[in-house]
């Protein structure tokens, strides 16, 4: 194995797009927290924590799952033999050791947000992934605590809340279908993930009640007076999108947890577009 290939395939062990978007989604925290300009460091600073915390979790849920892989995701970076079991371990300590230096430089709730944090990503594969629905729920908190660790990194947290909901119910959907999308695998591994536990009909009409209510909740912000109307403008197609992701995954888990992604993220741009143009007409 080349070089090229062994940092190609570290380079795939952080899953570069889920990075991106869960920096995405701090710089977002931050941006409706109203921080941005004022506290231009902490911003960075939390923006690379996530993303190095990130890519450092995927990299160790790598580590632990080389032989649920080896079924589910032959074609990754370890079961294909791009990099080793304890080459993906070694890189995921050092990108977790970074993190850890870039929160510390932040306000006291960003780092307690992200201890707790870095030990759920720690603790996901080998404790919770295999419990129904326990797992789910915190890989859903991961992703909406990206919104509250921005937003405190600079000091206001209250307007991310909402969003921390509403991204943590979109995510928990996502992560029932994708089990249900990783059934063999993970029956296979002895796994007890909430569609082996209730069945695949009863994990998929969980997954499509939360997604309802979540949609049904998409306005609250714009109520309460966060965004600008422009933000309804656009998550209302982002909710349609999401809640045809969740009738299509009942035939194709995998093309519909592919649309709840784009959905996510069109209500990310909302979250951005509404609070801009909030600030524009308040200028």
């Amino acid at each position: 194995m080349t070089a090229r290939e062994t940092v190609r395939g570290l380079l795939e062990l952080t899953r570069p797009v889920n990075v991106i978007a869960a920096s995405l989604l701090t710089f977002i925290g931050a941006f409706v927290a109203g921080g941005i300009a004022d506290h231009a460091a902490e911003v960075a600073a939390a923006v690379a924590a996530t993303g190095l915390a990130v890519g450092a979790g995927n990299a160790i849920n790598d580590y632990f799952d080389r032989e649920i892989d080896r079924i589910n995701r032959p074609d990754r970076a370890i079961p294909r033999g791009a990099v080793s079991p304890r080459g993906a371990l070694a890189f995921s300590i050092v990108l977790f050791a970074v993190a850890v230096v870039l929160a510390v430089m932040l306000p006291t709730l960003a780092i307690a947000i992200a201890g707790i944090n870095l030990l759920s990503l720690v603790a996901y594969t080998e404790l919770f992934k295999g419990l129904p629905g326990l797992g789910n729920a915190l890989v859903a908190y991961l992703v909406g605590s990206t919104f509250l660790f921005g937003a405190a990194a600079v000091g206001e947290i209250a307007p991310a809340v909402v969003l921390f909901l509403l991204a943590a119910i979109a995510t928990l959907t996502r992560e029932i279908v994708k089990d249900v999308e990783d059934l063999e695998g993970d029956r296979e591994e002895g796994l007890n993930t909430l569609p082996i536990a209730v069945g695949e009909q009863r994990a998929l009409w969980i997954a499509a009640v939360l997604l309802t209510i979540g949609v049904l909740a998409s306005p609250v912000p714009y109520l309460l007076g966060y965004f600008d109307v422009v933000y309804l403008a656009l998550v209302v197609p982002a909710d349609a999108v999401m809640l045809a992701a969740a009738v299509r995954s009942f035939d194709d888990p995998t093309r519909g947890q592919s649309w709840l992604k784009y959905g996510m993220f069109l209500a990310a741009l909302a979250f951005v577009v509404g609070r801009a143009s909030l600030e524009v007409g308040g200028v």
